[in-house]
């Protein structure tokens, strides 16, 4: 897991799968919360692989990710066109009755 090991100048160290990377950014705490993602991927990727390569289980880990992001944004995407349709019919339907009703009256 990785571990904050020291700021200067505006840096955090962090270590991703067992590599130390110093990392600039005006919130510490989130760097390593991004820092401990990225490794939490590798690790799981190198868990249900053969591979040793740690290129290769970046590559695997970049796509792992991808896939999560991809899926979130089509998954509110889905929402929204829901939502859209839900209120697109309420309003057909309110329309419907006004119009009903100066027809009747």
């Amino acid at each position: 897991m990785s571990q904050p090991n020291g700021q200067s100048n505006g840096s955090i160290r962090v270590e991703i799968y067992d590599q130390s990377y110093n990392l600039r950014g005006s919130d510490p705490e989130y760097i390593q919360k991004l820092a401990d993602f990225v490794d939490a991927k590798m690790r799981a990727v190198a868990e249900h692989t053969s591979t040793v390569d740690s290129l290769r289980v970046a590559v695997l880990a970049a796509l792992n990710i991808t896939d999560e992001l991809l899926c979130e944004r089509m998954s509110k995407e889905t929402i929204a066109v829901d939502r859209t349709a839900v209120l697109q019919h309420a309003l057909e339907s309110a329309l419907d009755e006004v119009l009903q009703e100066r027809r009747v009256g």
